[in-house]
């Protein structure tokens, strides 16, 4: 259930044809009717070609190029596009429709757009970016990302347990709380590391080396950010 941008500029496709005065309070968002002779004479080709999709014997590569091949003009690409623009003016009939609806779309995307938030802030090598060709390479990456997440996941939990462990704050939180609770969290989260300098210490080195002169009476903590 996808979230369709510049919502207000959608166009709705007539159900059938010969009958322009249905909907009038519709008409200015309408448009032509769909094709829907095209999608009987398609239909066996359109199930063989998404069910060489589904097990896998085609990519959608070597069937996109099959159907641009001649300028758009193929006959199951058309269908296709026919089934497309069927099933949008449905969604968006029952989107504007129900605003139960509307909420699940929302907080879904939300929810991703804040899963996406916190890989880009953990997935920040090379700017977020896969960087290379090689198969296994590409696997390394990914399967390092999904420890990560993991790692993230798994310690903001045990974090939430023992704060929401104290009273104080158990009896504090409301429905509506519980419901915004979420491990995806990482501004607390330094990504590069911090290193702690004990300045009341020496380093164990050489005592005839010029280096070794005593060091400040002070601690500091010092991060790369």
């Amino acid at each position: 259930m996808p979230r369709l941008k510049a919502i207000a500029s959608q166009k709705l496709y007539r159900p059938v044809t010969g009958r322009p005065d249905d909907y009038l309070n519709l008409a200015p968002i309408l448009t032509r009717p769909i094709q829907w002779e095209l999608i009987r004479q398609q239909y066996d080709e359109m199930v063989k070609y998404a069910t060489a999709l589904r097990l896998g014997t085609a990519d959608a590569d070597t069937i996109l190029k099959r159907f641009t091949r001649d300028n758009l003009q193929h006959p199951t690409y058309q269908a296709l596009v026919e089934l497309g623009k069927a099933m949008k003016t449905r969604f968006l009939c029952d989107y504007l429709h129900a605003e139960t609806l509307r909420r699940e779309v929302h907080e879904g995307l939300n929810v991703v757009e804040n899963w996406n938030s916190a890989n880009d802030f953990i997935f920040y090598g090379k700017g977020g970016e896969i960087a290379t060709n090689q198969l296994d390479d590409q696997e390394i990456a990914v399967l390092s990302l999904h420890l990560t997440q993991a790692c993230l996941v798994y310690i903001n939990t045990l974090m939430l347990q023992k704060v929401l462990d104290e009273p104080g704050w158990r009896e504090k939180m409301t429905l509506e709380d519980y419901r915004a609770l979420t491990p995806l969290i990482y501004l607390h989260i330094n990504p590069y590391g911090m290193f702690e300098l004990d300045m009341t210490k020496r380093l164990v080195i050489d005592p005839a080396s010029p280096f070794s002169t005593p060091i400040l009476d002070r601690k500091k903590v010092f991060t790369a950010q």
